[in-house]
């Protein structure tokens, strides 16, 4: 909750002031796992993400725009932070924050590098306010900031912002600019609103809005506001019919920008937000460097965007895949050879690799993205990355670990009578209270102790042959190539990334015992599972657009 007893500016307390009494609303929303498959409340608001923001002021303004500062921390809810979104508010170090991303934005758009190609008008002096300007600008990008047109009191509260700014500074620019900080610290900015009217269809009853149901579908699929041709739709009514959804959703699945909402999914779906601080001891492994850990995202996301989105894959695939892409230093930590012709001080190449058949170090499960990302600064963790394997992808929860659980056995990484992670788990797997929750992840874990914990590909550890030996789901196998072949044909694999997807879009996740849920796996599977065609079931499924039962309790 906001503290507003310190000092604060005067745009900072408007924020504030916008958003205190959504805080406890959201943090009451919160959507939750229902017993028996039933759907969680649907929330009515959602907080955009870090990544939605920075792509929504890419689309409307440009790459040339720069965002500094830091973002107010996401929640994690059911895996997502998509789900948590629905229970995001702001600290007042939080509402400094987004004030001080707003001033940095709007004083770029108004600089004499963009204002010409942002700003469809001059005014007739520079010096002074011009009403009709300033109204042009604000309408325009109010349109795209908001998602909706903006009501005419909202444009003349922001055209008067920008005359006082103007008049009082002798600058039409700094008006403007004045006026834009506000619209990108409101609440209507912000968060993504569910806003209902009447269904002419049901009497009595409510549906979203045709503006918030080209927002839901836009954050869905491009992971950005929605575009001129998707509000139009909107703003015809067309979006409200069976073939006007469609048109746009075949459009916008089709689109480049679709590659942006499947990288932000998969970047929520497997917590890459962890990587701002993960960190390796740097006497055993010199080579886990920053730009290491910025490729190894890298490297997951483009092999993912080119298997599901170019190559049009089958998703489960993507565990067993030989097809990825390597930099020089994400060769050398793998241990593989790549002729890489990047000259000394300049960029690293991306350069496609194949691996052989059978090799370990294919499959999404043996990149460091995930191999180093789930294990401690200076060993590794079967237990971190077994958790980590069934709750992301699994959406399998393991229980946390009772709080007085001696790690005395797995942190002695130089015991000499438990040499190898896998005697050392054994060892500490003898305390009762422990022994439930490791039988769940340390069979997968244990699988990929051929990565050490920076991802560096080993047979031996501390003079030991390393046994990679496991089982999920009664299936055994052996080492990363066994695990992957597990994983491809493990149903709740599918399962998992149809209801996480969902999630993304919705905010909460669905029902899976409804009728509606089933037809969309069922076609995700005739499909064979291809994740384009996933997209567009969920995009044209009634659920993502559900109203929430506080919505529906008021309409009657």
């Amino acid at each position: 909750m906001m503290k507003l007893g310190r000092f604060m500016t005067r745009r900072t307390l408007y924020l504030a002031a916008s958003l205190l009494p959504l805080a406890l609303p959201l943090a009451s929303s919160a959507p939750r796992a229902a017993e028996g498959g039933a759907a969680a409340p649907v929330p009515t608001s959602l907080r955009i993400s870090p990544s939605q923001y920075q792509q929504t002021i890419a689309d409307v303004f440009g790459l040339s725009i720069t965002i500094t500062g830091r973002f107010e921390p996401e929640i994690r809810d059911e895996g997502m932070a998509a789900i948590g979104a629905a229970r995001a508010s702001f600290s007042d170090t939080g509402v400094e924050r987004y004030d001080d991303l707003a001033r940095g934005i709007a004083k770029q758009v108004v600089d004499e590098n963009h204002r010409e190609a942002l700003i469809p008008c001059k005014p007739q002096t520079a010096n002074t306010a011009d009403d009709a300007c300033s109204r042009a600008f604000i309408t325009a990008t109010g349109r795209l900031l908001y998602r909706r047109p903006l009501r005419e009191d909202e444009v003349q509260g922001l055209v008067k912002v920008a005359s006082n700014s103007a008049n009082s500074l002798h600058d039409f620019y700094a008006g403007i600019q004045t006026a834009l900080g506000d619209m990108l610290i409101s609440p209507e900015f912000l968060f993504r609103y569910k806003t209902m009217e009447a269904d002419p269809a049901s009497p009595g009853k409510v549906r979203m809005d045709a503006f918030s149901k080209a927002t839901a579908l836009s954050y869905f699929l491009w992971n950005s506001t929605p575009d001129d041709l998707l509000l139009k739709a909107a703003e015809s009514g067309d979006l409200n019919s069976k073939d006007g959804l469609k048109k746009q959703v075949d459009r916008m699945v089709s689109s480049p920008s679709t590659e942006n909402g499947v990288r932000a999914y998969f970047y929520d779906m497997l917590g890459f937000a962890q990587f701002e601080v993960l960190s390796k001891d740097p006497l055993f492994f010199p080579r886990f460097t920053n730009r290491v850990k910025d490729d190894a995202q890298e490297q997951t996301l483009k092999t993912i965007v080119d298997h599901l989105l170019i190559r049009q894959g089958d998703y489960r695939d993507i565990f067993t895949t030989t097809h990825t892409y390597l930099t020089r230093s994400l060769a050398t930590l793998y241990g593989v050879p790549l002729v890489d012709k990047t000259d000394n001080g300049q960029p690293m190449h991306w350069q496609p690799y194949t691996y052989q058949d059978g090799d370990p170090r294919a499959g999404l499960l043996a990149q460091v993205s995930f191999v180093a990302l789930y294990s401690p600064a200076g060993r590794t963790s079967p237990t971190g990355r077994g958790k980590a394997l069934r709750e992301n992808i699994l959406c399998q929860m393991v229980p946390p670990p009772p709080g007085n659980v001696d790690f005395k056995f797995v942190q002695d990484t130089n015991s000499p009578v438990y040499k190898t992670t896998r005697d050392r788990l054994t060892a500490h797997r003898s305390e009762a209270m422990c022994a439930g929750c490791h039988k769940i992840t340390d069979p997968i874990g244990l699988a990929l102790e051929n990565f050490d914990s920076a991802g560096g590909y080993r047979t031996t550890e501390n003079g030991v042959q390393i046994d990679t030996s496991g089982e999920l789901s009664g299936v055994k196998f052996n080492g990363p190539a066994g695990l992957a072949k597990t994983m491809h044909d493990e149903p709740a694999a599918t399962a998992c990334v149809a209801k996480r997807v969902f999630a993304f879009g919705a905010g909460h996740l669905p029902n899976t015992s409804s009728d509606e849920w089933k037809q969309i796996e069922r076609r995700f599977a005739d499909s064979k599972y291809n994740f384009p065609e996933l997209l567009r079931q969920v995009a044209m499924s009634n659920l993502l657009y559900d109203v929430p039962s506080t919505q529906v309790a008021a309409a009657k």
